[in-house]
């Protein structure tokens, strides 16, 4: 810019006190008249900003910094995901909608965002991570609180040293240094600037052992994805899933009882599906307390090329839903899912070059908002950047069957339930018992929502309240009243501390308490 500094621009942004997005793009239009320059980004902002804190020029503004970030949305749900893609690698799988492509893993193309990434980075974990952190922060994010997910095949078909040596380099790359060892690294990350709070493996049902989430523990895990797509027998036949919904139920009875949270994966119009049953699915999802997912990434079926489901498409044996169908279905879907439960997507992320034919639309969750399709999942919910006081919240518990024994969900909310502050989710085990013994109850979960905020931050926020800790404390009063001596939460690795301060020991990879 000739005219026209990006530091004075800046200082004319700050001296305006923009406090909404809305404010924010009227006084950009304002700027560029004044100075005769074209719309100024949002990105050339918040660097000319970082330059003044840098050098002493101006206070930190909390709200100006919100409105100035590109896309805050990902770090509102209080952490900082980071998605890595494994190598391309075989798959034991011959699901006829999956894509094959030679330079990505199973299931996944090159144009998707996060392949995108691992591509750029030849599929190296440090590089991977080291970069995400690095595109986020540029964009204004806080980083110290991270969530990684690894994505890619299916994890548990990889080798064994593969496995632990990508995990390793993760974590090499927030702890800012190289570990010899997996248990270095990981140790390390315990009291590391940039801590990674919980670790998600994808797998297949039919993969899930007693030795293999043993594995997944000793790597950090928290939390699995798996694919279940349907629990409709007929359909998963049909696409070769190569799996029973008894296998499944199996699996999820396994995940429940090493404390892990679990997200299903659920593909609505699958070949041989119908409304009818895909609403069926989901009622089992919900009233059959075998499955009962905490979380679900509801992924509409598309075509795409280099998979079966093309080949099937072009000699028309197949056609997905219309658009007027998946709408009307997704609508009724939204109103079956409970309280505890959070929709993480509603599409996948495939660019619509790729789509050769199903849906097309990228604000899916948008669209059928405005529909009136508001549902009460916990995304839906979340506090995100509202502010809260302590007449702002009402204790919750609500409890439902499941895995064998009781999930407890506690949680505090807005009198309306409209809003959610916090919740733990608590697993009391009873036919099945946890792997760690009789006595042994679970936190599988803790999460506060809100603004991501420093560890070290003297600001206000959701996350800064003592939620999570008076949480805690309903969890092992419940659980105490429930016979069982200790309480056992699958914390992850730079939350241990968290945990240690309220009298935790690390034990077999879990945070243990004796509560009896």
């Amino acid at each position: 810019m000739e005219k026209v500094s990006e530091l004075q621009l800046m200082r004319d942004v700050i001296s305006l006190r923009p406090e909404t997005a809305d404010d924010l793009d009227v006084i950009k239009r304002t700027l560029s008249t004044k100075y005769d320059i074209p719309l100024v980004s949002h990105s050339t902002l918040l660097r000319a900003y970082k330059q003044l804190l840098d050098s002493n020029q101006v206070v930190e503004d909390i709200v100006l910094l919100r409105l100035l970030r590109r896309r805050s949305i990902r770090t509102l749900s209080g952490v900082a995901p980071i998605t890595v893609l494994t190598k391309p690698y075989p798959c034991p799988g011959r699901c006829i909608y999956c894509p094959t492509e030679a330079r990505m893993p199973k299931s996944y193309l090159a144009s998707e965002p996060a392949a995108q990434r691992a591509l750029q980075n030849e599929f190296d974990p440090v590089r991977q991570v080291k970069s995400r952190i690095a595109q986020l922060r540029a964009n204004g994010h806080t980083i110290d609180k991270i969530e990684l997910i690894v994505l890619g095949g299916t994890w548990s078909f990889y080798p064994r040293d593969y496995q632990e040596s990508f995990i390793k380099g993760c974590f090499d790359a927030a702890n800012g240094k190289k570990s010899t060892s997996i248990e270095e690294a990981l140790s390390m990350n315990e009291t590391a600037e940039q801590r990674i709070i919980g670790v998600t493996l994808e797998t297949r049902p039919d993969h899930i052992t007693e030795d293999e989430l043993w594995r997944m523990r000793r790597l950090g895990c928290t939390h699995i994805q798996i694919g279940i797509q349907s629990l409709d027998q007929d359909v998963l036949n049909t696409v070769h899933r190569d799996e029973t919904i008894e296998q499944m139920a199996e699996a999820t009875r396994r995940i429940k009882q090493f404390g892990f949270k679990y997200t299903f994966h659920i593909m609505p119009g699958l070949p041989g599906a119908t409304p009818e049953k895909d609403l069926h699915t989901f009622d089992l999802l919900f009233h059959d307390e075998r499955f009962q997912p905490d979380m679900l990434k509801i992924y509409p079926t598309v075509v795409v090329q280099n998979s079966l489901l093309y080949q099937w498409w072009k000699k028309g044996q197949y056609k997905p839903y219309d658009d007027t169908t998946l709408y009307d279905l997704l609508i009724e879907i939204k109103k079956k899912i409970p309280p505890y439960v959070r929709i993480n997507r509603l599409i996948r992320d495939i660019p619509g070059n790729d789509i050769i034919d199903g849906n097309l639309v990228t604000n899916l969750r948008q669209i059928l908002q405005e529909q009136g399709a508001r549902c009460q999942c916990i995304r839906c919910r979340e506090a995100r950047s509202k502010k809260v006081t302590e007449k702002d919240v009402a204790l919750v518990v609500r409890e439902y069957p499941s895995a064998g024994g009781t999930e407890k969900f506690i949680s505090f909310e807005s009198p309306d339930r409209a809003t959610l502050y916090a919740f733990v989710r608590l697993f009391l085990p009873q036919t099945f018992p946890s792997i760690l013994g009789n006595d042994t109850a679970h936190v599988r979960e803790l999460h506060t929502y809100g603004e991501l905020m420093s560890v070290d931050s003297e600001h206000t926020a959701v996350q800064h309240i003592g939620f999570g800790k008076r949480l805690m404390k309903h969890a092992e009063e419940e659980a105490r009243q429930s016979g069982f001596k200790r309480l056992a939460v699958i914390s992850g690795i730079g939350v241990r501390p968290y945990y240690t301060k309220m009298g935790y020991v690390l034990d077999r990879t879990y945070m243990i308490k004796k509560i009896q």
